[in-house]
């Protein structure tokens, strides 16, 4: 069973920032993604460097992940740089927003 990028980007907007009513994909949380034989890594960020709530992110990042079929392994890693703005947003974010 191949997974695909498109795969786990689907699952990832099943995770949300609790402080923002959008789901982290769309916010532009997630920077990359790789797959390889099984072992999902992705690289993600936060809102803000000290979020307290980043490894809560991080954890329903992995469990989502989890989730779908053939998945062996999940490595989520927390990065700052570069660091996040509003402008990594997505169009479908900010409408989900209400900034459009």
């Amino acid at each position: 069973m191949t997974i695909t990028k498109q795969e786990v980007l689907e699952a990832l907007k099943q995770v949300y920032d609790p402080e923002i009513p959008v789901d982290i994909v769309n916010l532009g949380l997630v920077y990359e993604v790789a797959i390889e034989a099984g072992r999902v890594d992705v690289k993600m960020t936060t809102t803000a460097p000290g979020c307290p709530v980043g490894s809560f992110i991080a954890g329903a990042a992995e469990r989502a992940i989890q989730c779908i079929e053939g998945v062996k392994d999940v490595r989520v890693h927390l990065v700052y740089d570069p660091p996040w703005c509003m402008e990594m947003i997505s169009e479908e974010g900010k409408r989900m927003l209400g900034w459009e």
